[in-house]
């Protein structure tokens, strides 16, 4: 299962039901896909396609939707672990 937290532009930002605890964020798009720890602090884990320019705007996004993905991170783990 892999529910999208929410779209912006091309992009579509997920969780994977089947992953490590760290909370974080699974984006994909055409042009590729990258993995954003959440806390402690903001960072890149991985990516395979996007540009740095797309990465740095990325980085922008997921800082703009922190506490929505918060949110439905713990609510989507309650969810799963009940």
């Amino acid at each position: 299962m892999s529910p999208t937290v929410f779209k912006e532009k091309n992009y579509r930002f997920h969780f994977f039901s089947k992953e490590e605890g760290r909370m974080h964020i699974h984006v994909i798009s055409p042009d590729g896909e990258a993995k954003f720890w959440i806390e402690p602090t903001i960072a890149l884990a991985n990516y395979s396609g996007f540009s740095n320019k797309q990465l740095n705007l990325l980085q922008k996004i997921v800082e703009k939707h922190k506490n929505e993905i918060a949110k439905k991170w713990k609510k989507h783990l309650k969810t799963r672990n009940n």
